[in-house]
């Protein structure tokens, strides 16, 4: 087949060479994704979006270079200019060149389609959002691994179904790879991510709140900083719905999203921690009550330059994929399951005050796990070490790996950087509304009152637990005499800095 004159020209040859390289490249790439099953992230991200935008840049100058020719050859030739070409298929040159253009079309349709609905799935997948940006997305992909959503894509949540949101969600990754590339994204990265979409069009694709009410028990087992390492059990009756589950939500903790109702509310700033103002609407009757906190004043001018958010799930679930803990929690943890061994004399002790220190990168900071714990052993309990030498070993272990998975120097990443906004242990949490400080005009208030969300039905010392029935409650006794401090403060304010 004689190629036409118009691709006689070096822009042409060279569009051809680059279209010719990226797709043998392509094909080879493909061949041994398929036959070694060698499927990472970054062959697929070369296969399926770099190679093809270089293949097809390539054969843009091809027809760039084609263009250009055309038009110097019609400068140079006296005759009249056609503006479309004249097509004869029963001219045999004509007709094998039509052949040609269109078999070559259809295989390149064929591959274009193939490869788009393949980068689709790639840019979807839990490994690309994960893994492409190692560095930065460390800290939340590894989260997220270890979440209760870690079964879940990541797109499930942040993006959703529907064409509109996932072509937002692409513009959005566009800014955020050239953050990547230019280092301009912010360490720790900010949150909360203000243009997520709803979570009434994502998490409630899968939480039905209308079946999600019933109440629950809750025990939750603590150590103590002693030589015994003491178990402190706490057994809570979560209010997440009413006492009879037929009545919906028209009390317990998840009336806050109840269809029936809408709850607005104004921050200080865009963390969502802050809280200065509080609108309760009732759907049904129309009825609005406004509470301010006198504390924290907020003029009316102020309030109408801004837009209240909606609450919904996510302002007290704010991080249900990638929660960190903080040292006492996972350390707990740790010595529930026996990956750290209660039987080492001050191991809590001793280990919250390691991990009270700042490191400026994980091997440092397995260093001193590793020396601070065995040289204390070694000189303070020489008899311990000798005889619990491969438990204290297992422990330092535990507890380094648990570092690891909470704890991220490199992008300054700890647990305080991004409070949990549930419950009010370690971040004021539920504190930042139900306080006692807001109150409306009729004198109504959000009340701080504990039994509105939780009563205690167990509390103690392991073999000296006080008990008491479902419907009745015991007073908080806290494991430490801090007399009535408890009852004063947020809970937050000393256990934030605990460690």
């Amino acid at each position: 087949m004689k190629l036409p004159r118009s691709s006689r020209n070096w822009l042409t040859i060279i569009g051809a060479i680059i279209a010719a390289i990226n797709f043998a490249l392509i094909i080879l790439l493909f061949i041994i994704s398929t036959i070694f099953n060698k499927n990472s992230t970054y062959l697929g991200l070369f296969i399926y979006i770099v190679l093809p935008g270089f293949m097809v840049l390539g054969l843009i100058l091809i027809l760039v270079g084609m263009m250009i020719k055309k038009r110097n050859l019609r400068r140079g030739i006296a005759e009249e200019r056609q503006k479309f070409p004249r097509i004869d298929l029963n001219d045999p040159k004509q007709r094998k060149t039509f052949i040609g253009f269109s078999i070559t079309t259809i295989v390149f349709l064929f591959l274009s389609t193939l490869g788009s609905f393949d980068a689709y799935h790639l840019t979807e997948s839990v490994e690309f959002c994960g893994k492409l940006c190692h560095k930065v997305m460390e800290p939340e992909y590894t989260a997220y691994q270890n979440s209760p959503h870690a079964n879940v894509a990541c797109v499930d949540c942040h993006v959703g179904s529907g064409a509109s949101w996932y072509v937002k969600s692409k513009l959005s990754g566009l800014h955020q790879v050239y953050a990547v590339i230019a280092k301009t994204y912010p360490s720790p990265i900010s949150t909360p991510l203000h243009d997520l979409r709803p979570a009434r069009e994502t998490c409630e694709r899968c939480h039905w709140p209308d079946k999600f009410y019933p109440r629950t028990l809750q025990t939750n087992k603590y150590f103590l900083a002693d030589s015994l390492n003491t178990e402190w059990d706490i057994m809570l009756q979560m209010k997440t719905g009413p006492e009879y589950t037929g009545l919906g939500f028209r009390s317990g903790i998840h009336w806050h999203i109840n269809p029936e109702i809408s709850i607005e509310y104004i921050s200080e700033n865009d963390k969502r921690e802050n809280i200065t103002y509080v609108k309760f609407i009732n759907r049904k009757t129309g009825q609005t009550t406004i509470f301010r906190d006198p504390n924290n004043p907020v003029s009316d001018s102020l309030i109408a330059a801004q837009s209240p958010r909606t609450m919904d799930c996510i302002d007290c679930h704010n991080r249900p994929s990638h929660k960190y803990s903080s040292p006492p929690v996972y350390f707990d943890n740790d010595m529930l399951t026996g990956e750290i061994s209660q039987e080492i004399p001050f191991i809590k002790k001793l280990s919250m005050g390691i991990l009270r220190q700042t490191f400026h990168s994980k091997d440092t900071a397995f260093k001193v796990i590793n020396d601070s714990i065995s040289n204390y052993y070694r000189s303070e309990y020489p008899a311990v070490y000798a005889v619990r030498k491969d438990l204290i070993n297992n422990s330092i272990t535990a507890l380094q790996k648990a570092f690891s998975q909470n704890t991220f120097p490199t992008m300054k990443v700890t647990y305080d950087v991004y409070p949990a906004h549930i419950g009010h242990l370690e971040s004021p949490g539920c504190f930042r509304c139900h306080n006692d400080s807001f109150q409306s005009e009729g004198g109504q208030k959000i009340t701080k009152e504990c039994n509105l969300c939780h009563t205690i039905i167990g509390q103690g010392k392991k073999g000296m637990v006080q008990l008491t029935n479902v419907r009745d409650t015991l007073e908080f006794k806290h494991p430490i005499d801090i007399g009535t401090a408890w009852k004063e403060a947020n809970c937050s304010e000393c256990h934030l800095y605990l460690y």
